[in-house]
């Protein structure tokens, strides 16, 4: 497969590069490969300064043999040996065999008594008055029931529920992991709400006149199903929030990969911020480290967090980093109730100090998503925010309600029209992913270069994916006169065409002066570009930057500033 390129910076860019990919219709052996080629580039960045003979490799990542192949490729003498994933401890045993080694002293030895690295934060259980958790009463699915379906589809999990109409009550609801397959785990939502239909009634005699859908992959989700009601997901968490407390005003809702924050002013959301570098505030951070530094399985994390008296003070660390930071607490004896009570608080610290920031906190703050199952995380944000907690009722669930919700208003308001769903037709709908190509840039000639996916659902073709709306414009016929939308474009224009000197005479120039076209330059390249030119020297500035040059300065995380 041709590797689906993916940013090395961070394993949080990754795995959203990741995301994208697949939401967009990559598929998955595209983006492994593109895994794998870019652990193999990182390696030979490592390289760049030093003579690449003999070179050998060792440790798990070894095992991976495509990133070993592209290794090779650079590497023709790249040596891996058989016991490569236990290099280290075979060097231990070496070791010892040859070394004098002191008796074992116990167990009870090992650990310094009294050694603290950590702060310590008040237990989580002394918040739980601070916290309510609602509930609901589900209702009944009935024959000539006329419903909305509601589908969340999240990088981590994908949620689904059928609202009836006249009521707003929740008939069906499902709960399941995407797994890297937006498509797939809409249709296995479809099939589970059958059977869910099925135990009460008929699934014909059911009518569902709209389907709403938000998540980050909502828009090949709604491109499967053939419906309008693609939503983002502030408004569907908003919707939600706002029908069971009018009064609500600030949401905090954290998800698998991404947190985010909300002002609500009277039922419209009006301000909202999200992690945009750090996935330490987010659920799969929590499952992932507790489950691989801990053992402690995600259904499980909230009642061992509890019994936690004296958790340690982890502050909002990296993901990259708490994994030291927990085994220094192992070493330390740091009980394991704890390490898992402060596992809980790191994430809501890093919500508080990255997501939130400064903005505001209301006087009615709910907080939603899939995390919220976990009821130790609710009450680590009252401790720390200072305010009561909402938790409403199935707090995973409300993206799928909020989006039925704002569709049933849409609906209403003749904003969209009603069209017949067919739950067995949307479980049974084949995608199929065929060639892709790249966009040209159309009239805006845009030097992307996006690849676009092509999709056939049900005989037809559709172009799908890229950074901009174009090929979602073509789809239905939308027409817009970019020129006047892209201010971006304009205010290049102005900084670096209409207010730039007039060029320096060549008979005139003294030399050549290159300026970065990043940071201020953006904004004060007519003083500066004035004040050379002035002084007879040619401004020069890059037309774009190059791989060469980002892989030769090492500067892949600000390279604007170093390039």
């Amino acid at each position: 497969e041709t590797p689906y390129a993916v940013s090395g910076r961070c394993s949080v860019f990754c795995k959203s590069d990741c995301t994208h990919a697949i939401n967009k219709g990559v598929p998955k052996s595209r983006v492994t490969a593109g895994l794998c080629r870019m652990m193999a580039d990182k390696i030979l960045e490592l390289l760049k300064s030093i003579d690449k003979n003999q070179i050998m490799m060792v440790g798990g990542a070894a095992r991976n043999r495509m990133m070993v192949d592209y290794l090779k490729q650079a590497l023709p003498d790249l040596h891996v040996p058989a016991a490569a994933p236990y290099f280290e401890a075979l060097g231990a045993a070496l070791w010892a065999v040859e070394q004098d080694t002191a008796a074992f002293p116990g167990m009870d030895r090992l650990f310094v008594e009294g050694a603290a690295s950590f702060d310590t934060l008040p237990p989580l259980q002394a918040y739980e008055h601070q916290v309510t958790f609602k509930s609901m009463n589900h209702g009944e699915v009935r024959a000539g029931d006329v419903c909305i379906l509601g589908l969340d589809v999240g990088s981590t999990t994908t949620k689904a529920v059928l609202v009836r109409q006249s009521d707003n009550a929740m008939v069906a609801s499902v709960y399941l992991y995407t797994s890297g397959d937006p498509v797939g785990a809409s249709r296995a939502c479809y099939r589970a709400l059958i059977e869910q239909v099925r135990e009460r009634i008929d699934p014909q005699s059911l009518s569902i006149t709209g389907l709403g859908v938000c998540g980050s992959g909502r828009q090949i989700a709604g491109l499967h199903a053939l419906t309008d009601g693609v939503i983002n997901e502030i408004i569907a968490h908003a919707a939600a929030a706002v029908y069971f407390d009018p009064e609500v005003d600030t949401l905090f809702e954290i998800g698998g990969q991404d947190a985010k924050y909300t002002y609500i002013t009277s039922g419209v959301p009006s301000d909202y911020a999200m992690n945009e570098a750090c996935s330490a505030g987010t659920g799969s951070f929590l499952a992932e480290s507790a489950q691989e530094t801990l053992g402690v399985e995600v259904e499980k994390i909230a009642d061992v967090a509890l019994k936690g008296d004296a958790p340690p003070n982890f502050n909002d660390q990296c993901a990259a980093f708490i994994a030291s930071d927990i085994k220094t607490a192992v070493h330390e004896g740091v009980d394991h109730d704890n390490i898992v009570a402060g596992l809980v608080y790191s994430i809501c610290m890093n919500y508080i100090n990255r997501v939130k920031g400064n903005r505001p906190v209301g006087e009615k703050v709910f907080m939603q998503g899939g995390v919220c199952y976990n009821h130790a995380v609710p009450l680590a944000m009252a401790s720390l925010s200072g305010k009561p907690i909402i938790v409403p009722p199935e707090p995973g669930l409300m993206g799928a309600y909020g989006v039925a919700l704002e569709m049933k208003k849409r609906l209403e308001l003749g904003l969209i029209q009603p069209q017949p769903f067919d739950l067995a037709a949307l479980a049974s709908r084949e995608v199929i992913y065929k060639n892709t190509f790249t966009c040209n840039g159309g009239r805006e000639k845009c030097d992307r270069g996006c690849e676009i996916a092509v999709i056939e659902i049900e005989g037809r073709n559709y172009p799908f994916g890229g950074a901009c709306n174009r090929y979602y414009n073509l789809r239905y016929n939308l027409k817009f006169d970019i020129e006047k939308l892209d201010l971006v474009a304009a205010r290049q224009r102005l900084i670096f065409d209409t207010h730039a000197p007039e060029p320096v005479d060549p008979s005139a120039r003294r030399g050549r002066v290159a300026l970065n076209k990043s940071f201020l330059v953006n904004t004060y390249y007519p003083f500066y570009a004035t004040f050379f030119s002035q002084m007879g020297f040619e401004p020069v500035l890059p037309q774009r930057a190059c791989r060469e040059g980002i892989d030769q300065r090492n500067a892949a995380f600000c390279h604007p500033a170093e390039l």
